[in-house]
């Protein structure tokens, strides 16, 4: 009789049990709120203060250029020459975009980038250039394109990009992928626009998120996957009362199976 009950409880925990929902990404057809009907288009990170930018300017005068170019403006010397060899190995890497929002540009001076995308600035480079070249090409490619993932992900952390162009999936990528106990449905994006950091929430759960106009990353974006209902309950439980639920079952576990030997 008593190992009777003992089956009884084991069944009603078993069946109280269920798989755990939404863990499949773009499996669902939500509508997507208002703001994110657009569809998605890829137009490049908006530059920010701290941006490192290799910008690179060709033409057909290969003389006429190079005073355009810091990597040619380092090396302009005559063969043997020492010190312009070591100005060229210490010579900044990039160009900075500074706290107020201006880059430095050989020639043409101070320039405002802030808000701008690369493409955006490289049309404007390759107008004032037409000033002092004919044909004037410029190529830009951002060094510290930054993004932050933490919560429930395997590896947390700041990641580096080499380019600009990095999808919410590809983000997720990075830090390893959700954890089972990560919310798929409600996965915060922080972002600053304007000097204002605005937070959207995103569901992986959704097959539209390649529509929405978040779906690419903006420098500095922290994407945040929040802890789903059962591990934010598990947190609250004292860990020391589950093992004691643990324990409780062995030892009934075991009974059970002394009772039915001893019958």
């Amino acid at each position: 009789m008593k190992s009777s009950i003992y089956l009884l409880f084991f069944l009603i925990a078993v069946s109280s049990c269920k798989p755990k929902e939404n863990m499949v990404y773009m499996e669902t057809d939500r509508t997507l709120a208002a703001e994110q009907v657009k569809q998605a288009v890829f137009e490049g990170s908006h530059l920010q203060s701290g941006d490192l930018l290799d910008i690179k300017v060709t033409a057909f005068d290969e003389f006429a250029v190079r005073p355009f170019n810091l990597h040619s403006m380092n090396q302009v010397s005559t063969p043997g020459d020492v010190q312009n060899t070591q100005a060229a190995q210490t010579a900044p890497q990039g160009y900075l975009v500074d706290n107020e929002g201006y880059l430095i540009f050989p020639v043409l001076g101070k320039i405002f980038v802030k808000g701008m995308t690369m493409a955006q600035l490289r049309s404007d480079l390759e107008e004032r250039l037409h000033t002092y070249l004919s044909d004037p090409l410029v190529s830009i490619r951002q060094l510290n394109f930054n993004i932050t993932v933490l919560g429930e992900v395997k590896s947390p952390g700041k990641y580096t990009n080499a380019s600009d162009k990095l999808t919410l999936l590809q983000a997720l990528g990075m830090a390893g992928d959700m954890t089972d106990y990560g919310d798929r449905t409600k996965v915060k994006l922080v972002r600053n626009e304007n000097g204002t950091d605005k937070t959207i929430v995103i569901d992986f759960t959704d097959k539209n998120i390649t529509s929405s106009p978040y779906y690419y990353m903006q420098q500095n974006d922290v994407l945040y996957v929040e802890p789903d209902v059962i591990k934010k309950k598990s947190a609250n439980v004292d860990p020391n009362r589950n093992l004691a639920f643990q324990i409780g079952g062995v030892v009934l576990g075991l009974a059970s199976i002394l009772i039915t030997l001893l019958r």
